[in-house]
């Protein structure tokens, strides 16, 4: 009897630990599942706006649009400032875009691996001043950059030379440090091994570190892409010429003040520019969490 009622009551237990494990999930996903709608619905409404007039957008939060139109799409198919369009300010925008991201990952990768891997004179130096640039503000640099590559002749370059160069340089201390990090994780084990085997720097570095880092290297360039793709200021200041502007400014150049802001127009401009962007990060977005967990840890 005594056992019965032991069996019955770690019964009785189980079921009201079962319940209580289910009503924590369903409070946990409901939370994730709202606070995803909050994050995700000015993509949801820019994306209904675009087939909305200027005066539906400005009198409803609601983002499905009552009287859909597509005008805003075929406004934004128009030039603007001359011979160019959206496609041909995307085609400009990611012919410096591309080059930006391939020169910064081999120079963050070939600079990571001399600070993570090699001791020399002047390494802790180096190595501070490295990331005292990262308090640096840009607006301090802009001044002197643009004397300096208008000295060089590249200011309104057609191959957009003061974006890309400068890439080659490991400027982006932030992707050195995150891959200096995830370094620590890779076991010196495996580099005495390929030595040993008859690998040189160089082959270590191509064979064994590369494939190590390729989460982080993917989160670097995933990174880089997007903030190269949104920026701005570089190409205004570095680019001259109408046909050459890139889908940043272009959107700027879709926004007409003498007859009023088209929002429609410009909403699909910039959604249409953004696609990539969000088109990459899905495509990548495993390597990049990877990347990201595992660079802040230190093995």
């Amino acid at each position: 009897m005594t056992t019965m009622r032991n069996e019955e009551a770690v019964a009785a237990m189980q079921r009201k630990l079962k319940r209580r494990h289910i009503w924590n999930l369903f409070v946990r996903y409901f939370v994730l599942v709202l606070v995803g709608l909050f994050m995700v619905y000015p993509l949801i409404w820019m994306v209904g706006a675009t087939f909305k007039t200027n005066s539906e957008i400005f009198t409803t939060l609601n983002p499905i649009p009552v009287n859909p139109t597509t005008q805003g799409y075929v406004d934004a198919m128009k030039s603007s400032g001359g011979n160019i369009n959206i496609w041909k300010a995307m085609l400009n925008t990611y012919s410096y875009v591309i080059p930006e991201v391939i020169f910064t990952i081999i120079s963050s990768v070939l600079t990571a691996y001399g600070f993570g891997r090699f001791k020399f004179k002047g390494h802790d130096i180096m190595f501070s001043l490295m990331m005292a640039m990262l308090f640096l503000p840009q607006v301090v640099l802009n001044i002197p950059q643009y004397l300096l590559y208008n000295k060089f002749g590249w200011v309104g370059s057609d191959l957009y030379l003061a974006l890309i160069v400068p890439t080659m340089f490991a400027t982006e201390t932030y992707f050195i440090f995150m891959l200096v990090q995830f370094l620590h994780n890779v076991p010196h084990e495996l580099e005495e091994a390929a030595e040993i085997d008859g690998c040189n720097v160089f082959q270590i570095l191509i064979r064994i570190i590369v494939p190590m880092l390729m989460p982080a290297i993917v989160s670097c360039a995933l990174f880089k892409f997007m903030w190269s793709s949104n920026d701005f200021l570089g190409p205004l200041l570095y680019v001259n010429t109408p046909a050459k502007y890139p889908a940043t400014i272009f959107v700027k150049l879709s926004m007409d003040a003498d007859s009023g802001f088209n929002w429609n127009r410009v909403l699909a401009t910039s959604l249409i520019s953004i696609m990539p962007n969000i088109i990459v990060f899905f495509l990548a977005q495993n390597q990049f969490i990877d990347g990201i967990s595992a660079g802040g840890v230190k093995g």
